[in-house]
Order: structure tokens, then sequence, then C-alpha cells
């Protein structure tokens, strides 16, 4: 399954409200909940925390990817968030981050998430394309953008 497939304006917020790490998280977790693709928000965030706590999933440039392996998804779940003032996520550059891909997958599929990081790697190599992100003002927007880059 390509990241693009899972791409629609119900996964994405645009802007987050959150300021800090936890709070981008229960936040992205919460917009999963609302579009029916979770049904355990407290499990999915201790499993999100618990891959946290092993190494910030922030990563350069602004981009954030926190993901987790729980049994709380049957299938590679994402949602969207963008954050144009930037959130403290621990990143490995120390910068803050704005473009957030929260991914959960079940523990017996390594293969799609393994692709999924692989493509948000390859999209957001592009600094043009991170600032088109940033600057769209809604989850269509978004997800029009995400879906025409591939």
């Amino acid at each position: 399954m390509a990241l693009v497939d899972l791409v629609k304006p119900e996964i994405i917020k645009v802007p987050l409200e959150s300021k800090s790490k936890q709070a981008v998280i229960r936040e992205l977790l919460q917009v999963l909940v609302d579009a029916g693709k979770l049904n355990d928000f407290d499990a999915a965030y201790d499993a999100l925390l618990a891959r946290e706590a092993k190494g910030s999933t922030g990563l350069e440039a602004g981009i954030a990817v926190p993901h987790a392996k729980t049994d709380t998804v049957s299938t590679l779940t994402l949602a969207i968030g963008i954050a144009p003032e930037g959130i403290d996520f621990r990143a490995l550059d120390g910068n803050p981050s704005n473009l957030f891909f929260l991914m959960l997958a079940p523990p017996n599929q390594s293969g799609p998430h393994i692709e999924a990081l692989s493509e948000i790697a390859r999209i957001t190599q592009s600094k043009t394309f991170c600032k088109m992100l940033l600057r769209a003002q809604s989850p269509e927007e978004v997800a029009e953008l995400l879906t025409e880059e591939d």
C-alpha cells in the first residue's frame, strides 16, 4: 500500500493547535479517532511514547515521524499535522518540527511501515515542497499536494 493511498483530508490537521511533543501526539491520535481509524487511543498513545523514549522521531529540516507498532490498528494508519510556527519535538538537528507524519502499524507488518517511512523521506527532501505544505490552508490542500507529488 502506497503512502499516497492513505492520504485523505480526514486524517490531516492544519494547523495543529498543540505546543508540545506529547500534545502533538495526542492531537494526531484524536484525528485518527475522529476519522474512525483508531479505537484504542490510550494504547496507541502509550506505544508512541514508548517508541519516543528509545529516541526522538523528530528528524531534521522540520520533519517529525512519530511512529509505533501496535495491535490497535490492523493495517498501516497515518495522520498528518502541519504546525507552521514549529513545535519542539526534540529533533536531531535541534530545530522545531513543522511537518508531522504519525504512523501506526500492526506488529506483524514491517513492510508497509518501512515503505511509508522511505516515501516520507523521499517527498520531504524537497525544501520547496515542504514550504508548499507549510503554506497549505486546509486538509484538502495538503492532501492534494501529497497525492500530486507521487
